[in-house]
């Protein structure tokens, strides 16, 4: 059985770092991962690990604003219908990997994971394939400092599930530059624990007490807004965040371990038969 995991979210939230730490991990491990790249616009120093599979070698955001003329945003959307036009590349590529892990890089433009139906496609096409994919999405701690920007990411990580529907786990990352101490460093922000709770298991009631606080007058559109968001995720509460802190392993090793769960990883394997006496490894023990 294959595996992949797709490291999905916005520009900036540590999906290639992570997914350099995850490859790490699985590695000492005695895990066989590889690292496929599926971000056009990737730079060539954006990987510590040689990518597996790279789409660049099919098409590269570079050529196709230099042929064909698009800006970032068009060409990014032209590089994965191309893809999606030549999937045969992408199974052929795949074709090589028995029982491995396949840790999934994917660009940062929001719109491809809530909007578009590239990926849904994509992983259509990984379980024709027999892989067996979830999808990690990355937000990135800092969101915690503005709780307008924080419930914005809170709802595209909603959309994003809705829309790829498969195995799922919501990463709050780079949470070492959050403390709880308050003489200590803290590039975004210092928070008490039960503070970082409500952000972890969002509280749609933070949205409200801020509109409390705000001095009068205000917009009653857009709080009536704010109100129309915390009614919908308190009827739907499908997001929760796993706290991310690459300098810790016990951090690492806790989301790997839910990334594993949540797409049932090793349950279908058999196990191996010892060798007889009579050969293999105890041939020299008659």
């Amino acid at each position: 059985m294959r595996y992949a995991v797709l490291v999905t979210g916005p520009a900036g939230a540590g999906k290639s770092t992570f997914s350099t730490s995850f490859m790490t991990h699985l590695r000492m491990s005695k895990r066989s991962a590889h690292i496929v790249n599926l971000d056009p616009a990737a730079t060539g120093d954006a990987f510590e690990y040689e990518p597996a599979i790279d789409i660049r070698d099919l098409v590269s955001l570079e050529d196709v604003m230099q042929e064909m003329g698009y800006g970032p945003n068009g060409g990014l959307v032209y590089c994965f219908e191309y893809l999606l036009q030549n999937m045969d590349w992408l199974e052929e590529e795949l074709g090589g990997f028995d029982d491995d892990y396949l840790i999934i890089d994917c660009p940062g433009q929001i719109e491809l994971y809530t909007h578009h139906p590239f990926l849904p496609t994509l992983v259509r096409n990984l379980s024709r394939m027999g892989i067996r994919t979830c999808a990690a999405y990355l937000l990135e701690s800092q969101f915690m400092e503005d709780r307008y920007k924080f419930f914005s990411g809170v709802l595209s990580a909603m959309s994003a599930m809705v829309n790829l529907e498969i195995p799922w786990i919501n990463i709050m990352s780079k949470m070492d530059l959050v403390t709880t101490n308050a003489d200590g460093p803290a590039r975004n922000g210092r928070r008490a624990r039960k503070d970082i709770a409500r952000y972890l298991d969002p509280d749609p009631m933070l949205l409200a007490s801020s509109h409390s606080r705000e001095p009068a007058p205000s917009n009653p559109r857009f709080h009536a807004l704010n109100q129309a968001i915390v009614q919908l995720i308190e009827d739907h509460p499908l997001v929760s965040f796993l706290p991310l802190d690459l300098t810790s392993t016990d951090s690492l090793e806790t989301v790997v371990s839910h990334i594993d769960f949540t797409m049932q990883y090793g349950e279908d394997e058999e196990p191996k038969e010892p060798h007889d006496l009579d050969e293999g490894d105890f041939a020299d023990m008659e």
